[in-house]
């Protein structure tokens, strides 16, 4: 049984110390990376370049010896998978067309192309397995179908996901044509991480948030659990998080409905109900606010001290509430990883 300090952690082992990775530790407030990506064409193109994005992947682990590797990639691969055409803009985000808001357009979607145009990425995965230091984990990851959707069906990014909200509650079928899609393909995809050699996955539900309780239950909870459960039948042990960001009190049923081994958390998820409504139930994972990160010195570690006091060292993984941001200088990422490595309950 690997004694790799993540995998100890979602197997709910007590530990001397938390494992500690960062959403986005491997992006722009990097100048090694910014260096790569200059070269590397598109962000897409660096997403399916193996040995840029196995590059880019290794860089915050040679920096700052995170106890685990996440896959760079972006989980708008599948919807380019897929056909429909995806492009970022450095001053707008991604960009999808044409849009995808009714039964008619899923027409322009196809999937017999799919597999092999993620297989860019399973190269990537294959080369990280290589070339990681013996005791760091390899972390696959997907976007969740109902944040993928919201992207598809907008185009870009909202405040509110209203485009995939409405088309969702006026033709419920077709939306559902739509996410079964998103769960097969997602779920495929996922299963070949692992057999690449992913030995961690992570599902991103970035716009969860968005959903009402009962939207909530059929958009994020019901897709989940089928992806996990076609994941489970071919590797029954894979360990897999999920990320339901600003769900609030619906973390909990997405905890306890969807099949995942650890739940991460946002920012503004109260430290006391995970504590005490999630943590006796599965790993927890978070929280502190990127924002923090940027500001650096006492101000964020006396957070991290919070955090880690209230919810470590069983069952808990350090990491940011949500991806870390641009600007954030590189040697307060270095302090906080210090910090948490040297911290003992």
């Amino acid at each position: 049984m690997s004694q790799k300090l993540l995998l100890r952690a979602l197997r709910g082992e007590k530990l001397q110390r938390p494992p500690v990775w960062l959403m986005r530790q491997a992006g722009r407030y990097l100048p090694e990376y910014r260096a790569v990506r200059a070269k590397g064409g598109s962000f897409l193109d660096l997403c399916y370049s193996p040995e840029l994005a196995a590059e880019v992947t290794l860089q915050p682990i040679r920096r700052f010896g995170f106890d685990a590797a996440i896959l760079f990639s972006d989980i708008l691969v599948i919807p380019d998978a897929l056909s429909q055409q995806v492009r970022f803009e450095e001053s707008l985000g991604p960009l999808l067309s044409p849009l995808i808001q009714s039964r008619k357009d899923l027409a322009l979607l196809k999937l017999e192309g799919a597999a092999a145009h993620l297989m860019p990425v399973y190269e990537t995965v294959k080369l990280l397995r290589q070339r990681l230091p013996e005791d760091v984990c390899l972390i696959g990851f997907a976007g969740a179908p109902w944040t993928v959707a919201s992207y598809m069906v907008a185009g870009e990014g909202s405040r509110d996901q209203a485009a995939a909200r409405l088309w969702a509650y006026q033709d419920p079928q077709a939306f559902a044509m739509l996410m079964d899609i998103l769960i097969d393909v997602t779920a495929e995809y996922l299963i070949g991480q692992v057999k690449a050699g992913a030995e961690i996955l992570q599902i991103f539900d970035s716009w969860a948030g968005a959903l009402p309780e009962g939207e909530f239950q059929r958009w994020c909870i019901e897709p989940a659990k089928k992806i996990i459960t076609r994941i489970r039948a071919v590797f029954p042990e894979i360990p897999i998080i999920g990320f339901p960001k600003g769900a609030g009190l619906l973390y909990e049923d997405y905890a306890l409905h969807t099949g995942i081994d650890a739940i991460s958390m946002d920012s503004t998820l109260p430290l006391q109900f995970a504590r005490e409504r999630l943590q006796p139930k599965l790993t927890v994972q978070g929280n502190l606010d990127p924002l923090l990160v940027v500001c650096g010195g006492k101000t964020m570690l006396q957070e991290a001290e919070r955090i880690l006091t209230m919810m470590g060292p069983q069952r808990f993984i350090f990491n940011l509430g949500h991806g870390i941001v641009p600007q954030t200088p590189p040697e307060n990422v270095a302090q906080l990883v210090q910090f948490v490595k040297q911290w003992q309950a």
